[in-house]
């Protein structure tokens, strides 16, 4: 359908229900087709009338598993209704990008190989995933695109994931009948973060922005990954999915993030292993003062956080199951307390006079006690939390900690059911 066609039948609600059915929310929904429109007005303005196709990929949040997927481990996370659009038209042989306000230079589908230069820039990023698509046989193929996104960037909630994610999913549609499956389009993404971009993240952003609702992942096969839809609707139990911004700067903190695994390998290696997950944890136990010699004090609290934290992961699902909603906050909190105290993550020891994060906590520990649940969102360092609130305190919580944030720093987030997919 041509952008004019499809603009006029945003503004008479025929696609009100389809935005319902990936935004869940209806306060959001007067607010999603505007951003449609106005979407589809930007494509026009850079690049004219055109039959289109508009795609969708959502950020995520970490519902349980902190620095677990790099050692093969087992996460939770759930896609979230803020999303990447891309609205797209097929061209011959490259691919170019307008995301928001950001130009992106052109790519050629025929010259995937990595180029030093390109490193962290978007430019990486798309020619990583055609690499991946184009090494596994898959069709690849030009096209024009505008992209929009409303995944906050630096906020956790996985912003670069959804990008790659989107323009393997516009690959899939485009050129391979949507066949691509989710799991290859999430590893086309990791690759291209990993190699052509040049941060070593895990799998789980990628993932669960691909698949999409709420996922125990686990990664012990890491060319197979195990994955399992937990049926759970957090509206029953008279909570709501809170993220804070925390407004911590994640300017030069890549060596951070880098030094979390690269010290969990540390722990391994002493027993013969690549990752924590093959390391028996009371051998572990049994022979730590070694292992401290070995590895060193920050490495060993961080293998101790990966052990208990991989198991708590079973525990969430277990209660999660079962419909025990007071046990899953319960180890949301113990899942926090672990990351602050053992994996060290919650404040850079670069700048220890900034603790973002750490404010963010403790005023949430204040304001909710034990009626809520709170933790450490993401990579960590700086960026967000994540807390379950009564619904009844939802208002009075965003209230409160918006006093030292600022206004519009707390997010009232939903699940949905989608990953990366076709919109129209």
């Amino acid at each position: 359908m041509k952008t004019g066609e499809l603009k006029a039948a945003f503004r008479m609600d025929e696609y009100k229900q389809l935005l319902k059915d990936i935004y869940v929310d209806d306060h959001v929904l007067e607010h999603q087709k505007e951003r449609y429109i106005a979407a589809l007005d930007k494509f026009e303005e850079l690049y004219g009338e055109r039959e289109v196709e508009i795609y969708s990929a959502p950020g995520r949040t970490e519902l349980g598993g902190n620095h677990t997927d790099h050692q093969h481990g087992q996460v939770l996370a759930a896609s979230i209704n803020l999303d990447v659009i891309a609205i797209c038209s097929k061209t011959d042989e490259v691919i170019k990008v307008v995301s928001d306000d950001y130009d992106i230079n052109p790519i050629n589908v025929n010259e995937t190989e990595m180029i030093p230069e390109e490193k962290g820039s978007s430019e990486s990023l798309i020619r990583g995933v055609l690499a991946k698509f184009v090494s596994e046989n898959y069709k690849v193929g030009g096209f024009v695109a505008y992209m929009t996104s409303e995944v906050l960037v630096g906020a956790g909630l996985s912003s670069s994931a959804a990008f790659e994610v989107a323009i393997g999913t516009v690959l899939s549609g485009l050129y391979n009948e949507m066949k691509v499956s989710s799991v290859f389009i999430a590893k086309a993404a990791q690759y291209a973060e990993n190699y052509y971009f040049g941060k070593p993240c895990g799998l789980m952003d990628q993932m669960a922005s691909s698949v999409g609702c709420i996922v125990n992942i686990d990664f012990k096969d890491i060319n197979d990954p195990a994955i399992v839809k937990v049926d759970v609707n957090f509206d029953k139990y008279g909570h709501s999915l809170c993220i804070v911004d925390t407004k911590g700067d994640h300017s030069d903190l890549t060596d951070e993030y880098a030094a979390i695994p690269v010290e969990m390998k540390k722990v391994a290696a002493y027993f013969g292993k690549d990752y924590l997950i093959d390391v028996d944890p009371k051998e572990f136990y049994d022979d730590i003062a070694k292992v401290r010699e070995s590895a060193g004090d920050r490495a060993v609290l961080r293998a101790m956080h990966f052990f208990s934290d991989n198991e708590r992961v079973k525990d969430q699902v277990k209660a999660l199951e079962k419909g025990d909603f007071e046990s899953f906050k319960e180890l949301i909190i113990e899942s926090g307390e672990s990351s602050y105290k053992y994996l060290q993550n919650v404040y850079s020891i670069k700048d220890i006079n900034n603790q973002n994060m750490a404010i963010g906590l403790a005023l949430t520990e204040k304001l909710l006690g034990a009626r809520g649940a709170y933790r450490v969102h993401g990579g960590g360092f700086a960026g967000t939390i994540q807390a379950f609130v009564p619904d009844n305190l939802v208002d009075y919580y965003k209230r409160e900690i918006e006093k030292c944030f600022g206004e519009g720093s707390c997010y009232v987030l939903m699940i949905r059911k989608y990953g990366g997919r076709k919109v129209l």
